[in-house]
Order: structure tokens, then C-alpha cells, then sequence
């Protein structure tokens, strides 16, 4: 029986299989973030350099396409790595489910190639095209990016709230795969896994370009990119917030234990408080600030609704609540921060038409890219982990889904050998490309100075 053969599986190999999950996942999803967000932001400078004939903004388009053409070589190879993952390492998962969520993968791939095609183009074809049909090829690389964030997560949001299928005794007896593609959890995890793509990439590239002003290069090339990106992320990180709420109020009618973790609540109660900070010791939330009745009101939208605890569940179905509640603490905490920075930034301006002259200002603006990727790393762990010991809630265990297979560690170190030389490497391209004047993009292409104004 096949559930014999998983009750063999070694603690150690499920771990090993877990983190290398968690590292492939965190590392791939960093990348992905700029192949979704950073090519809206290169055509936005494109335009205003065709538009204004201000040579600046062309000079940093045609850098930032650039280092979109190493991020998307990078990610591909780590997308890749993972589509492997997802079949060798969970065959309990894509083995029975596979013909449930396989629609969402195979448009995820169309997608992909259609990004590749157009990338392609609007990097070689800079100078063989007109400026306008050359910004027009950059419009299919920023949908296609989108939609192939779309539809990956999608496959995430059945995980969490899974629909679509009949099963009769272990089987899958009807499948409905558009169903399954917009489960409830659709529309607000891809909503929110979209802008966050957009803030991690407005703000990774703000943060550079923060640097260099603090290091004193305050020249209009300089202003321009750190201006044009930051924006981008600041017009969105409030927006970003409200969603969040919404995709709160989501695990709050769909998966109550996920939000008892996230908020370290073990009795049910009426009036549930809000924990800011805490720790959860011995079963008991300590050292938080709690603002009274504020969980209730926040979820439900009334300070006497009730709010499950985790002591409505066994402890074998419960995540573990400390990593989950840290995590989100951590997201909202980064959010607020970037939302407090977006705001000096608006003031400024609306004040002097210009960026805000305080160092302290730059100082924290050179950190944003950073915070954006704790919150975007801290929401997965939200996610993912707040879903355990589920790995398609309510339906099927992680540690059911496992590869039986012995030695699944020494895969995990192979993999982590593997994504520890794409980090240098990629490291490594990206500090020369820097280093470089903004070269041609191929040897056929001419230097930007000979573009036409338009």
C-alpha cells in the first residue's frame, strides 16, 4: 500500500525535503519579484526619455534592461530547478493532484515563453526598431510577467483553499480545473503576491541609486533612478496594506488556526485582543503589546465577534506558532516602515516639488530594497507555514505527500551547493554591469547618445 511506503519516511529526509522547498522558493521568488515589477518600471523611464528627450532617463532604461536580462536568465534557471522540486521531491502531491492544478502550470509556461520571446526583442532590437515599436515590445514582457505571476499563484491559492475535485476513496473521480484555478484564495494572493512584486523591485532599485546619493553622486542621472523607481513602490505600498486586509479578513473565514498563530491565540474567545510584538512561551503570549478587542474588530468587523483559538484543534494540526507569528509581525512591522517612508517622500514633494534632502531620509530609503524583501520573504512564511501540517489544506499532510525515497538530504545539500554559486555568480554580473558605462546591449547595437529625440 502506498500509505505504508510514506509512513516510512524519515523525519530527517521530510525536514530535508522542507528546506529545500523553503530555500528554493525564497531564493526564486526574489528573483521573480524583479522579472514582474522591474520591466513596467524600465519602460516607464523609456517613455519619459522619448517623451521629454531627457537623455538621463534612456541612459537608465537602457541599463536597467540589462540587469532585467541577467535576472531573467537567473530566474529561469531557478524556476526551472523548481518545477523539478515540486514532481521529485512531493509525488503524494503532484501524482494524485497533478491533473487538478496542471492548468495553472501549463498557461504559467505559455506565459513564460511569450515573456521570453518579447524580452528578447526589446533587448536586441533597441536600435533596429523605432523608439515607439520598441516601447511597444516591452509591453508583452510586462503582461506576460504579470500573468505568469498570476498563474503560478494561483496553484499556491488552491493549496491553501483547495476546489475543483471530487474524490472517492483516494481517488480523483471529477475535476473542474478552472474551478480549481479560482479558489476563494485567488483573488486576494495574487493581488497581493503581485504588488509585492512591484514594491520589491521599486524599492530594490530605489536602494542603490540611495546609495550612490549618500555616497554624493546627487547628479540628475542619479535623482532620476532613484526617483522613478521609489515612486513606483510608494504609489503602491498603501495600497498594498489595504489588500492585506483583505487577504487577512480571507484566512480569517477560511483558515481561523492559521490566523490564531499569526496572532499566538490559544483560547477561543469573544473580544480578542491584537498582539503587536510577543513571543510565545510555554503556551502563553508574553512581552506583546495587546490593544483590547482589536483582533475581533480587525477580522470580523466586530469587537464582540469570536476569534478560534488554537485549542480547538490537536497540536499535530497546529503550526508552529512562534515562526508564523514572528513572521507576521515582521511583514506588517517592514510595511508600516516603507508606508511611513512613501509618506516623507509625498510630503516633500507636495512641499518642494523635489526629494527629501535629509540624510536620514537616504539612509533609510538605502535599506527600503531590504525591508521589502524581509516583508515579501516573511508573507511566504505566513503563508506557507501557517498552512501546516497541511500541504493542500484540509485534504492531504505534508508528510504524506513526501518523496519516500531515502537520502533526501544529500539532495538538499547539492541544492543549496547549487544556489550558493547562482548567488555569487549573479552577484558577481550584476556589481560589473554596475561598474560598466552604459554600453550598447549586443556588439551590433550604437551607444544611447546616438538615439533620436522624439
Amino acid at each position: 500500500m502506498l500509505t505504508d511506503v510514506y509512513f516510512q519516511v524519515q523525519p530527517v529526509d521530510l525536514l530535508a525535503a522542507r528546506l529545500q522547498m523553503a530555500l528554493s522558493l525564497g531564493w526564486h521568488i526574489i528573483v521573480a519579484c524583479f522579472g514582474v515589477g522591474m520591466p513596467a518600471i524600465t519602460l516607464l523611464a523609456e517613455w519619459r526619455g522619448y517623451k521629454t528627450g531627457d537623455l538621463n532617463y534612456r541612459l537608465l532604461a537602457r541599463r536597467w534592461a540589462r540587469v532585467m536580462g541577467v535576472l531573467f536568465a537567473v530566474g529561469a534557471v531557478s524556476g526551472t530547478i523548481l518545477s523539478f522540486e515540486m514532481g521529485l521531491l512531493w509525488p503524494g502531491l503532484m501524482g494524485v493532484y497533478g491533473e487538478v492544478i496542471g492548468l495553472p502550470f501549463t498557461l504559467e509556461g505559455i506565459a513564460f515563453f511569450i515573456e521570453a520571446i518579447f524580452l528578447g526583442i526589446y533587448l536586441y532590437a533597441w536600435d533596429r526598431l523605432s523608439p515607439r515599436v520598441h516601447m511597444l515590445t516591452g509591453i508583452p514582457v510586462i503582461v506576460a510577467g504579470v500573468a505568469s505571476a498570476f498563474f503560478v499563484v494561483t496553484a499556491n491559492a488552491w493549496m491553501q483553499q483547495p476546489t475543483g475535485f471530487d474524490e472517492e476513496n483516494g481517488r480523483i473521480i471529477a475535476v473542474d480545473p478552472v474551478a480549481a484555478m479560482f479558489s476563494p484564495a485567488t483573488p486576494p494572493q495574487t493581488v497581493h503576491m503581485i504588488l509585492a512584486a512591484f514594491m520589491v523591485a521599486g524599492f530594490g532599485m530605489a536602494s542603490v541609486y540611495a546609495v550612490a546619493m549618500l555616497r554624493g553622486r546627487r547628479d540628475r542621472y542619479h535623482r532620476l533612478g532613484f526617483a522613478v523607481p521609489f515612486a513606483v513602490a510608494a504609489a503602491i505600498t498603501p495600497v498594498q496594506i489595504g489588500v492585506g486586509d483583505w487577504a487577512a479578513h480571507f484566512v480569517a473565514s477560511y483558515q481561523p488556526v492559521k490566523l490564531a498563530a499569526m496572532e499566538g491565540i490559544f483560547e477561543t474567545q469573544r473580544n480578542a485582543p491584537l498582539h503587536i510584538g510577543g513571543v510565545v512561551i510555554d503556551g502563553e503570549m508574553q512581552y506583546a503589546i495587546e490593544i483590547p478587542s482589536g483582533l475581533s474588530l480587525l477580522a470580523h468587523f466586530d469587537p464582540n465577534a469570536e476569534v478560534m483559538g488554537l485549542n480547538e484543534v490537536p497540536e499535530d494540526a497546529r503550526p508552529p506558532v512562534n515562526v508564523v507569528h514572528l513572521a507576521f509581525q515582521a511583514m506588517v512591522g517592514g510595511g508600516f516602515a516603507l508606508l511611513a517612508l512613501s509618506v516623507w517622500m509625498a510630503v516633500a514633494w507636495k512641499r518642494r516639488k523635489d526629494l527629501p534632502r535629509s540624510k536620514w531620509f537616504l539612509r533609510a530609503a538605502s535599506v527600503s530594497g531590504l525591508i521589502a524583501v524581509v516583508c515579501l520573504e516573511a508573507g511566504w512564511v505566513v503563508t506557507e507555514v501557517g498552512r501546516q501540517p497541511w500541504i493542500v489544506f484540509g485534504v492531504l499532510r505534508t508528510s504524506d505527500a513526501v518523496n519516500p525515497a531515502p537520502g533526501l538530504f544529500y539532495g538538499f545539500i547539492l541544492v543549496s551547493v547549487v544556489y550558493l554559486f547562482l548567488t555569487i555568480a549573479t552577484v558577481y554580473v550584476l556589481r560589473r554591469l554596475a561598474k560598466d558605462k552604459p554600453v550598447p546591449l549586443a556588439p551590433q547595437e550604437s551607444d544611447v547618445t546616438g538615439y533620436k529625440i522624439i
